[in-house]
């Protein structure tokens, strides 16, 4: 609990890759503050944990320090700056918001206060001017000091103290609400910095620009305008200076973080964010067509691809290859092109999961096979910033590994890995590890029994989490139940079986406030019946959640031939489902199908796409358009498809 940093509670929220529909950058009187746009205050939310990194309790004495711009307020409005709240409470542990000519601090004191909520005002606190300001609010037990713009400071001393122990297990943070609509900050915030321990008014207090003096500021609000060059146009709406290029696409880099682009030929308005484009409007598209984009040749035949993007760094795939040497690789996309970046030495792969803990970036690999000295172990690896390359970080023991699946649940990271088999037996236990922040590794913490498991799947819906297995093969057959597990009270729990044919993968997707969930089955063989005239000619079926029976019920069955995966993506206002066709009994070289959703039709086939023993699909999106990327497990060879629109 010594950790004395600044904790910058704006950076949090930030979304890693680009900036969503929660937030957008506005530029006022030459600075920039993110305004907070979004429906569901959930999405300007993150975990405590990420900031309490050794501990779980909030600091005893600190300064929090807020640049903002408000609005004219209404009268008898507040609005909310942040809140601590625990999640399974209405409670605000720790808040500050603001009405007209007032600024209250809140917090939660459950010993010295019975449980009820202590506000700290401060009267005469007048911001409605159009201008930026910079508060520092400092408390220390019952005294608590307001600092607006570094000027003379209001002290305010109340009966009840700061708690010295405020817990924030299972807590989140929450930007401009707290966790409902009302009272959504309206105006613009730059800077959200809690520095435990200290007044930080000394610190901040020292440079000629008091208004917008910064201790920590996210790195998108960074930059000051450059004067714009021949082929820009300055456009002031809300007061903003906003660069907007047109013609042909130009260069993005750090110089060019902010500046706008509008491209007429993909109708498109886009900005900077210090290295890609991102769209924020464009007209809504619709898929003509799927054409051949790149192939892209691999080590060996492909089990599994995970597309990502590490902030700063770029985009990139990783393919799960099946041989040894020369294991397998990472390829970074590269004007326009996916190119070789890292090899990895892997024992017949099967797939990879990106994830991230705070600011920590790993990849797991699931190995199949043991390696050269007869140990059977997948690896996690970690991002090097440093050395711009993952590095070997944990060993896990696996039997037959062929997915993993990250998720958070309450604010606490997991790890599941699905074991397919040890040797002949086929029935044995999958494992899930949680993260332990005070070593930094995964631990046992759960096992659950599965059959020939091929792929785990985790979802939510509301409040709850659920994780679905897809059991392949119990050594005698493929007609077995795969399940669905629920979270309730610290572990996983049965929630529904359902009968599938050698299962091989999940896939969870919503459209508009429908919950599907969709099976890919393989084939179809049981030792004790007769052989069907095709083992591989399957339906795959699609599930639709019943919120009133509480369980999944079958919503459609479609013919496919030893489907391994399916892939859920969007084109503008219209949703598809691509399946990995992989064998028809006959050959490998089978058509993958593009399902259109066609609403009371459901899926209609729109697009079938020639693939050699298609293993896994997945989807990605760069300022160049929407692409399909899609791997063969019988050639060297994966393909990048592009989705052309109209």
């Amino acid at each position: 609990c010594l950790d004395l940093r600044p904790l910058d509670i704006l950076a949090e929220v930030v979304p890693a890759a680009r900036l969503g529909r929660s937030m957008r950058v506005f530029q006022v009187q030459g600075v920039r503050g993110f305004q907070l746009t979004a429906s569901r205050p959930r999405a300007l939310s993150f975990p405590a944990s990420r900031l309490f990194i050794h501990c779980d309790r909030f600091p005893e004495e600190f300064s929090i320090i807020v640049t903002l711009r408000v609005l004219n307020v209404p009268a008898k409005r507040n609005e909310y700056l942040f809140t601590l709240m625990a999640e399974e409470s209405h409670n605000v542990l720790v808040g500050l918001r603001y009405s007209p000519n007032k600024l209250h601090f809140l917090f939660w004191s459950q010993e010295r206060s019975n449980g009820w909520q202590t506000r700290v005002t401060f009267r005469n606190v007048s911001l409605s001017d159009n201008q930026w300001h910079t508060l520092i609010l400092a408390v220390s037990g019952q005294s608590f000091s307001l600092t607006v713009d570094c000027n003379v400071p209001s002290d305010v001393v109340v009966e009840t103290p700061f708690p010295i122990s405020l817990s924030v297990k299972r807590a989140s943070f929450y930007l401009g609400n707290r966790r409902r609509r009302k009272g959504l900050f309206t105006g613009l915030l730059r800077q959200l910095v809690l520095l435990p321990g200290a007044d930080a008014t000394p610190r901040i207090c020292t440079s000629m620009n008091f208004k917008v003096t910064t201790l920590s500021v996210p790195a998108i609000l960074h930059d000051l305008p450059m004067k714009p060059v021949s082929n820009e146009v300055l456009k002031y709406p809300y007061e903003t200076d906003m660069r907007v290029t047109f013609g042909s696409r130009p260069p993005c880099s750090k110089h060019d973080k902010a500046r706008f682009w509008f491209s007429a030929s993909q109708r498109g308005l886009y900005v900077c964010n210090g290295s890609t484009w991102i769209s924020m409007l464009e007209a809504k598209k619709r898929l003509d067509y799927v054409e051949e984009y790149q192939n892209l040749v691999t080590n060996s035949e492909t089990m599994g691809l995970e597309v990502f993007t590490i902030p700063k760094v770029g985009l990139f795939a990783a393919t799960a290859n099946r041989y040894t040497p020369p294991g397998s690789a990472i390829y970074k996309w590269t004007d326009g092109k996916f190119v070789p970046y890292q090899n990895i030495p892997t024992y017949q792969a099967q797939s990879w999961k990106y994830f991230t803990i705070g600011k920590k970036i790993f990849l797991a690999v699931a190995n199949f096979e043991q390696n050269d000295k007869g140990q059977e172990y997948s690896v996690i690896y970690k991002w090097s910033r440093r050395k711009e390359k993952f590095i070997t970080y944990q060993r896990i023991s696996t039997h037959g590994a062929r997915d993993w699946e990250a998720f958070v649940i309450e604010g606490e990271a997991f790890l599941a890995v699905v074991n397919h088999r040890e040797g002949n037996n086929h029935n044995i236990d999958s494992v899930i590890y949680r993260w332990n922040p005070r070593t930094g590794l995964f631990e046992t913490n759960q096992t659950i029994p599965t059959s020939g498991a091929y792929d785990w799947e985790f979802f939510t819906i509301g409040p709850y989490s659920f994780l679905a297995v897809a059991n392949t093969f119990n050594g005698t057959s493929t007609k077995i139940y795969s399940h669905i597990y629920i979270w309730l009270s610290g572990s996983f729990q049965l929630f529904q079986s359902i009968l599938t044919f050698g299962a091989a993968d999940w896939e969870v997707f919503r459209i508009g406030d429908r919950v599907f969930l969709a099976v890919a089955n393989s084939h179809s063989y049981d030792s004790g019946t007769s052989a069907p005239s095709n083992f591989y000619a399957i339906n795959s079926s699609i599930y639709e959640l019943n919120v009133t029976a509480q369980m999944f019920v079958k919503f459609q069955d479609l013919l496919t031939y030893s489907a391994l995966d399916w892939e859920f993506f969007s084109v503008g206002d219209d949703s598809f489902l691509v399946v990995a066709n992989s064998f028809d009994g006959v050959t490998f070289s089978v058509n993958s199908v593009i399902y259109r959703w066609q609403g009371y039709e459901g899926f209609v086939a729109a697009h079938r796409l020639p693939t050699m023993g298609c293993r896994d699909w997945e989807t990605f999106n760069t300022t160049e358009g929407s692409y399909l990327l899609y791997s063969s497990a019988k050639e060297p060879l994966s393909k990048v498809l592009k989705l052309k629109t109209t």
